[in-house]
C-alpha cells in the first residue's frame, strides 16, 4: 500500500494554507472549506496503475491521494470497490449507447457514505479525536455510527425527527448515541457544532471538514480506474450536501496532473428533488451561492438538504464541466426507484431512483442525444426504506393440498405473462 503524500490544508476560498496535522474545521480565516492539498510529485513515484494491481480492492488502494499517514488508522470495513455495470435494457429503451450504474449501495452500511465517512474517522482518530459527531439525513450517520465503532471512540449522531426508522436502528445497532431533532439537518448541523465546541467532539459535518470529500473522491478514481483510465462523457448524481461533485472535480484533477487523464472531463448533472432544490434554482439563474430552500420536503431523505456550505463549489465543477442541473418530482424519483429494479435488478435508494428519473428527462429533452456514454450514480440501497417498497398484503396465499389454489398461480401468468 502507498504513502500518503497530503502535505497541507487549503481554503477554497482565501486560498490561505494551513499545517495538516492539526484537527480543523472551517477556515479559520474566512469560515471556507478547506481542501487537502498533495505533493503530486511524490504521489507519482508509486501512484502507477501497475503498482495498483497487486493492491486490496477498497479505498485505501489510493492511499499516495488519501489523508492518512500511517496504515495503522486506515479504517476499513471493505468500502471502495464498488461494480460498475452495464445498464443494457435500460440503455436500449432510452436510446443510448452505453449507460453505465456505478452500485454505491454495495459498501458497507449501504451507501456511498461509507467512503467520506471511513476516511474522516480514521484521521479524526489520528489527529487525536476522542469522539465524533455529525448531522445526518439517514445514510451518513449509518456510516459514522459503523466506523466509529470500528475504531473504538463514541459517535453522537443527530437525525431529523422523521428519519427512517431503520436507519435509527441501525445506528443504535453499531452502539451510537442517536438523537431525533424536531426540523432538518441544518437544524441538526446548529446543535452538532455548537456540543462539538463545547464537548470536544470532532465534527465531521459535510465540508465542514477537509477529509469526508478525500473518502468520496475515490469514486471518482474508481470510476476512472474501472474505464482504463478514462472518463464518461456525462456523470448523474443525486446531490445534497454536494461532497461527491466537489471530490470528484478535485479526483480528475489529481489524476490529469498524474498523468493518469487527460483535460477532459465528464458533464456533470446534479439532480435534486421539486420540494427542495436550491443548487437547481442557483444553478438556473446563474448565482454563484444557493439561497437556503424554505418549506424543503421530498421522499428523499437525503436530498432534503436546503442548504450547503459547499454550494459554490458544487456550481463551480457543475458549469466548468458544461454540465447542468435538474429536479425531479417525488413520484419520477419512485418510479425511477421501481424502474431500476425491474429493468436491471437493482434495489435503490430514492436519492438513486433521482438519476434515473433524470435520466429519462435528460433524455426527452434532447440535452442527451443518445451518443454519450452515461454513468448514473446509485448512491444507496432500497433495503433502508421498507417504507417506500411494494406491500405484500397482495401476494397470495397457497395451500399446497387445496389444487384451486394453484389455479391462482396460472391466473397471475395470464396477468404478468
Amino acid at each position: 500500500m502507498g504513502e500518503s503524500a497530503l502535505v497541507s490544508l487549503a481554503c477554497s476560498q482565501c486560498c490561505q494554507r494551513l499545517e495538516a496535522d492539526a484537527l480543523w474545521n472551517t477556515c479559520p480565516a474566512c469560515g471556507g472549506v478547506l481542501l487537502a492539498q498533495y505533493d503530486l510529485d511524490h504521489a507519482r513515484r508509486s501512484f502507477r496503475p501497475e503498482a495498483l494491481r497487486d493492491r486490496s480492492w477498497n479505498l485505501w488502494r489510493y492511499a499516495e491521494l488519501l489523508p492518512v499517514r500511517d496504515p495503522v488508522y486506515r479504517l476499513t470495513l471493505g468500502e471502495g470497490g464498488t461494480p460498475l455495470l452495464a445498464a443494457t435494457r435500460l440503455a436500449r429503451e432510452l436510446g443510448l449507447r452505453t449507460l453505465w450504474l456505478k452500485d454505491e449501495s454495495r459498501n458497507p452500511t449501504g451507501s456511498f457514505k461509507a467512503r467520506g465517512l471511513a476516511v474522516a474517522v480514521s484521521r479524526a482518530v489520528e489527529l487525536g479525536a476522542h469522539a465524533v459527531a455529525l448531522p445526518s439525513a439517514g445514510n451518513a450517520a449509518a456510516a459514522l455510527s459503523a466506523y466509529a465503532a470500528r475504531a473504538g471512540v463514541p459517535a453522537y449522531v443527530f437525525v431529523p425527527a422523521d428519519t427512517p426508522p431503520t436507519i435509527v436502528r441501525e445506528c443504535l445497532a453499531y452502539g451510537a448515541r442517536v438523537y431525533r431533532v424536531r426540523g432538518l439537518i441544518t437544524d441538526c448541523g446548529r446543535i452538532v457544532r455548537q456540543l462539538a465546541r463545547e464537548r470536544g467532539w470532532a465534527d465531521l459535518s459535510t465540508l465542514r471538514e477537509p477529509y469526508r470529500a478525500e473518502g468520496k473522491k475515490t469514486m471518482g478514481i474508481e470510476l476512472a480506474e474501472q474505464l482504463g483510465w478514462r472518463l464518461p462523457d456525462v456523470i448523474i448524481y443525486p446531490t445534497g450536501g454536494g461532497t461527491g461533485i466537489v471530490g470528484m472535480w478535485k479526483a480528475f484533477a489529481e489524476l490529469e496532473a498524474l498523468g493518469l487523464v487527460g483535460p477532459e472531463r465528464p458533464r456533470f448533472v446534479i439532480v435534486q428533488p421539486e420540494g427542495c432544490a436550491p443548487l437547481v434554482r442557483a444553478f438556473h439563474s446563474g448565482a454563484e451561492r444557493a439561497e437556503p430552500w424554505e418549506g424543503a420536503t421530498t421522499v428523499a431523505p437525503g436530498l432534503r438538504v436546503p442548504a450547503t456550505i459547499g454550494d459554490a463549489l458544487v456550481l463551480q465543477a457543475v458549469r466548468a464541466s458544461r454540465g447542468t442541473a435538474v429536479t425531479v418530482s417525488d413520484r419520477e424519483i419512485l418510479d425511477g426507484m421501481h424502474f431500476l429494479a425491474r429493468t436491471e435488478g437493482l434495489l435503490v435508494s430514492p436519492e438513486a431512483g433521482a438519476t434515473a428519473a433524470a435520466l429519462r428527462r435528460l433524455r426527452e429533452s434532447g440535452w442527451l442525444s443518445g451518443a454519450e456514454e452515461v454513468v448514473l450514480f446509485l448512491t444507496g440501497s432500497g433495503l433502508k426504506h421498507p417504507e417506500l417498497l411494494p406491500t405484500d398484503d397482495q401476494v397470495p396465499v397457497l395451500d399446497p393440498d387445496d389444487p384451486r389454489s394453484l389455479e391462482r398461480v396460472v391466473a397471475s401468468e395470464t396477468e404478468h405473462p
